[in-house]
């Protein structure tokens, strides 16, 4: 048995949630699939399979017998951004309007009934299969499977109409089939809309620094470590480091923040920004696929896999309502004997728009919040933040600015300020954490030389040991450190509310560090919008001790636990899931990773960049900025008020739709016509929430 491989194949002809579940099912069955996604928005298969049992045209054979669907050749896979705005909705609403406006007119003068009676039975039936051979060879296929479509209800409608001889109602029908068609691509094609304009924003090209000249080659074609050229007025090609030159750079497809930022040597830049007023050359860390941006894409496309719970009931309740909407055309030609009412009874049935309801709100919401640096992984997620009612939040580099400055360096042993700061910052060198960083510039702001510190571990929530100059130094907090902790100057620190580090040096304590942090100025404006909108509890973790805890929890009017190892931070999530709740925890993806990952939704702040929170969290904030957490919030409590809407407006459609039909009163051609005016007002609901504002 080979290794197992993850296979991602582009697939064409998807419109509606249930070609991808059908699409699916033919995928799943094949021999050596361990398993199978099919994204209807990102219009791909992400499949993991053994390849010595299965291979690509095993799968372009299967994605064929599922219906009208292909797997594109590699040259065929660039395809030009579906724009559909508002103009070309109203145009596709007024075209099925003038359609249906012409029907009814048709009918009612009679045109239909002699059309029916001068042309022979048999030619009618030849421009009925003529025109709807696309529609029926799919339902054929599906039935020969076992499977009932939507397309099969009117299908079996058509024959209906047939058997009495009515072919202009039949060829009306299949007229409305196509039509539906249509419009279920344009429903789903408008859904894509912000994926396809995300994705579009990837630069194609760069220019390489290759053997002293420059070359343009394309983005795929670009090493880590080369040198990248970069003009004004261009995008960025790759993440990587500023060598040389000065520019300001709009990351909005980034960070979703409108104002542009300086950029020198030094400055770390990220693919598919914008080079404004300045060149850049820079040296290439991250390319193509493994970019933030492409991260970012890859996320946003994948997020369909992750589906909300009410999405999951529209699909079952899908594949209960055919077969019921059978069985009431079946009773109504029982008790009517009227083959048309029957006929009229299953063409009316919009199931598509009921599977279309969710995922269409869902891609749109998703797409929508990656423009505006909101990144949400699923559906899962946007109905869990919609109904989410505890809060828990980190506070170093979440609630404060996570740049805290030392602000005392006690020095004893008989060593001097500048030996304690020297050790300490050394032994940090290689930290990643927001204390490290204040060490160390502290120590640069002194002028301070480092040492290459040996044998460096890191002791999560609690400080870092090395060997530095052949002296073992451990810089940490109390509970690493607990001897410290009676030291005198200590109390005195921390009852100012600032942050003690320990310095010990070959096992006896050498200094004392204090550092105070900021707390974000937007914070208390965003938690007060958060208990606006519902949230009951907010709470603090941290492992600062409660000397410092206390203060900041006091000032923000939130609960807090103090001194907590990150371990203990999750004990807290599943404290309060094992009460019902449901918990968004709020970290910047360092130390508190796993906390976010228990969470019923996990959030990170600023993650633009940050392989661990990219990873860890089920929301990531693309730039520090407390202002998007309430807005995450109101996205997802919108979305889901559009999707509930979508579902009530389907439900009552078809309703309303089968009992006029049941009694006779809609005829079966504007049954048909009936049935794609849903998918319409689906997709004019759900584009609202592109919307850049919107209400809280």
């Amino acid at each position: 048995m080979a290794r197992p491989q993850t296979w991602e194949i582009p697939i064409k002809g998807m419109d509606c949630a249930e070609c991808a579940w059908h699409i699916q099912q033919a995928i799943a069955g094949l021999p050596g699939v361990e398993s199978v996604q099919v994204l209807l928005g990102a219009e791909k298969a992400i499949i993991r399979l053994d390849p010595g049992q299965v291979d690509l045209s095993a799968i372009r054979r299967a994605v064929a017998a599922a219906g009208d669907y292909s797997v594109p050749d590699e040259a065929s896979l660039a395809r030009p951004i579906d724009n559909l705005s508002r103009r070309p909705l109203a145009l596709l609403a007024f075209v099925v309007g003038l359609v249906l406006i012409a029907v009814v007119a048709g009918e009612g003068l009679g045109l239909f009934r002699a059309l029916n009676e001068r042309i022979p039975l048999p030619i009618g039936i030849a421009l009925v299969i003529a025109g709807g051979w696309p529609v029926f060879r799919n339902v054929i296929r599906a039935t020969l499977r076992g499977r009932i479509i939507s397309h099969t209800l009117m299908t079996l409608g058509v024959l209906a109409a047939l058997t009495v001889g009515e072919w202009v109602t039949a060829a009306l029908l299949v007229l409305f089939m196509r039509v539906g068609e249509s419009v279920e691509n344009a429903t789903t094609a408008g859904a894509r809309r912000a994926i396809r304009e995300l994705t579009a924003l990837a630069p194609q090209t760069a220019r390489v620094e290759r053997d002293g000249a420059e070359v343009e080659v394309p983005v795929t074609d670009v090493q880590v470590g080369e040198t990248v050229m970069v003009r004004p007025g261009e995008r960025i090609p790759v993440d990587g480091e500023v060598l040389a030159g000065r520019a300001t750079v709009d990351q909005a497809t980034i960070t979703g923040e409108s104002m542009p930022v300086e950029v020198a040597a030094g400055s770390f830049v990220f693919a598919a920004t914008i080079a404004q007023l300045g060149s850049l050359r820079v040296r290439a860390l991250r390319v193509g696929a493994d970019t933030t941006f492409g991260r970012v894409v890859k996320m946003v496309e994948e997020a369909e896999a992750h589906r909300a719970d009410v999405q999951r009931f529209a699909d079952r309740f899908s594949a209960y309502y055919l077969p019921i909407v059978i069985g009431i055309a079946a009773l109504t030609w029982l008790i009517s004997r009227n083959p048309l009412a029957a006929a009229a009874v299953l063409v009316v049935v919009c199931s598509c728009s009921i599977a279309l309801a969710t995922p269409v709100a869902m891609l749109a919401s998703i797409g929508g919040g990656a423009r505006r640096g909101l990144l949400i992984k699923g559906g899962r997620y946007v109905e869990a933040l919609a109904r989410a009612d505890v809060v828990l939040v980190d506070k170093t580099g979440t609630l404060t600015l996570g740049r805290p400055q030392i602000t005392d360096v006690i020095a004893l042993d008989g060593r001097t300020t500048d030996e304690v700061l020297v050790l300490a910052a050394s032994a940090e060198r290689y930290s990643e954490h927001p204390l490290a960083e204040a060490v160390r510039a502290a120590a640069r702001a002194r002028g301070l030389p480092l040492s290459e510190p040996q044998d460096f571990t890191a002791v999560p929530g609690l400080g870092v040991r090395a060997r530095v100059n052949g002296e073992v130094v451990t810089v940490g907090s109390r509970r690493l450190l607990p001897e410290a902790a009676s030291l005198p100057q200590v109390r005195q620190l921390e009852e100012q509310g600032k942050t003690t580090l320990f310095v010990s040096c070959n096992g006896g304590i050498i200094g004392v560090l204090a550092a105070a942090d900021t707390l974000r100025p937007e914070v208390p404006q965003a938690l007060a919008e958060l208990r606006a909108g519902g949230v009951k509890h907010m709470e603090l973790l941290t492992g600062d001790d409660e000397r410092v805890a206390a203060p900041l929890a006091e000032q923000l009017g939130v609960a807090y636990r103090a001194g907590l190892l990150p371990e203990d931070k999750i004990r807290v999530v599943e404290e309060y899931q094992a009460q019902g709740h449901t918990v968004v925890m709020i970290g910047d993806g360092v130390n508190d990773a796993p906390a976010l990952a228990k969470a019923d939704v996990g959030i990170a702040m600023g993650a633009a960049g940050a392989d661990i929170a990219l990873e860890a969290a089920h929301v990531a904030l693309m730039r520090e900025d407390w202002a998007l957490v309430p807005e995450v919030f109101r996205l997802a409590r919108r979305t889901m008020g559009v999707v509930k809407m979508n579902l009530a407006f389907t439900a009552v459609y078809n309703v309303v739709g089968l009992t006029l039909a049941a009694l006779g009163i809609l005829p079966p051609v504007l049954a048909a016509a009936a049935q794609s005016l849903p998918d319409v007002g689906i997709l004019a609901n759900s584009m609202r929430l592109l919307r850049m504002n919107y209400p809280t």
